[in-house]
């Protein structure tokens, strides 16, 4: 059986997912494509998908059985209230909503519906590393968690793109959202320290460390620099009662020469987590087919945009932000 799929938001990660469904993944046919821009979802769409004319028209066709959003976040509420509503599975990228209120109204929706639809964008928990390290986490040899250490660095940003809030407003819910899924843990507090910033970075406040405050009293120290120059390092290290747990240093080929031993470094997350957007995509493939979904959810979607706003308002205030969590859902109460 082919799951018909239909991709709204052909920018640089719609058409990343769009090359992945038809090119490198089996089970699926992408049917019909929509973007603000016309000519981009013509230039995009596959042979034989129709190009639709607004989201709402892709998401009700009888042509598309489950839904890909790659489009701004401003307009995930709407489309993915639209899906639920359709009773159809969908793929939500990062963030899937720009604000608290807007989560409580998709949560809301799936749980009256009563069954998960929603996958959210969190391309690190199907990375097979961070799969090997919540295991050793999970098996418990090296006793209780008691501190987590995650390193986002990127080698650039375009000048201009994004605002001085990017880095916590963008950056940080991958590191928390990995915090939380590797320690089994909530996040209840959020604080900020700014050092010396950066000069490659023009107005963006870069460096930051954030510091996660956990339920269980685990703390997670997150360094972001998103304007590193030299690649794309993404590293971890769990410290627990017994010894330390820590992401490998990526396969690449060692050179030796007159200038010393090197080692090739990612050049952007594409490159370091190609494999697992293709895991990530093999099994919402495999739930959507069977009318449902797996992995990240609409609750974590709520939890981190709750924390980049705690983290927003602890750089300008200097102080510890608590997260005012509603009560979990059954729905969500397994995953």
């Amino acid at each position: 059986m082919t799951l018909r799929v239909g991709v709204i938001g052909t920018g640089m990660i719609g058409k990343d997912h769009i090359r992945r469904l038809t090119q490198v993944l089996n089970g699926v046919e992408i049917t019909a494509v929509n973007d603000i821009d016309q000519s981009s979802a013509e230039d995009a769409a596959p042979m034989g998908a129709t190009v639709f004319e607004t989201a709402e028209q892709l998401i009700q066709s009888e042509q598309v059985e489950a839904v890909v959003i790659c489009s701004w976040g401003g307009a995930h509420e709407e489309q993915l209230l639209a899906c639920i509503k359709a009773g159809k599975p969908v793929f939500c990228e990062k963030p899937m909503v720009i604000s608290a209120e807007a989560a409580i109204k998709v949560m809301n929706a799936e749980v009256a519906y009563g069954k998960r639809l929603v996958q959210v964008g969190f391309m690190r928990r199907f990375d097979a590393d961070y799969r090997r390290l919540k295991k050793v986490i999970d098996e418990g040899s090296l006793g209780a968690p008691l501190m987590y250490h995650s390193v986002h660095r990127n080698g650039q940003v375009p000048e201009g793109l994004y605002t001085s809030d990017m880095p916590l407003n963008d950056t940080l819910v991958h590191d928390a959202d990995i915090s939380r899924w590797l320690l089994s843990d909530e996040i209840s507090g959020v604080e900020v320290r700014v050092p010396r910033r950066s000069t490659q970075g023009g107005e963006l406040r870069d460096p930051v460390i954030v510091l996660l405050h956990m339920d269980s009293g685990v703390i997670v120290d997150v360094e972001i620099s998103v304007n590193i120059s030299y690649g794309y390092d993404i590293r971890g290290e769990v410290s627990c009662e017994r010894g330390i747990a820590a992401l490998p240093n990526r396969p690449a080929t060692i050179i030796t020469d007159q200038h010393g031993i090197r080692q090739a470094i990612p050049e952007d997350w594409r490159e370091r987590f190609i494999e697992a957007y293709d895991q990530e995509f093999r099994e919402w493939i495999s739930a959507a087919a069977d009318g449902g979904a797996i992995g990240p959810s609409v609750w974590d979607g709520y939890v981190s945009t709750l924390t980049a706003d705690a983290a927003l308002r602890a750089v300008e205030k200097g102080t510890l932000e608590t997260l005012d969590l509603i009560d979990k859902p059954a729905l969500y109460q397994q995953h």
